[in-house]
């Protein structure tokens, strides 16, 4: 039961994964960014490495997502190559 629970949360890390790079919102992408952090932290719990999840929790979706989010917001906006232009 517990692997199929680990596979389940990588495949959700893929998927997240994969949605951050393909999405084109920078916000909704950075979003997608840290879910994938917070599911790694998730698996980390599962394998039995709470002082790593607490880490990666920390830094990797915790801090790291708010400076990006906070970066995009304040130079371009949430949209790439959004120039107005049709």
């Amino acid at each position: 039961m517990l692997q199929l629970l680990v596979l389940l949360v990588c495949g959700s890390i893929l998927v997240s994964g994969i949605l951050a790079v393909s999405l084109r919102n920078l916000m909704a992408a950075m979003v997608s960014a840290g879910l994938a952090s917070l599911l790694a932290a998730v698996s980390y719990v599962l394998l039995a490495a709470p002082d790593v999840a607490m880490a990666e929790a920390a830094i990797g979706s915790g801090l790291a997502t708010l400076i990006f989010l906070y970066a995009i917001r304040r130079t371009a906006g949430g949209d790439v190559g959004d120039s107005g232009k049709e």
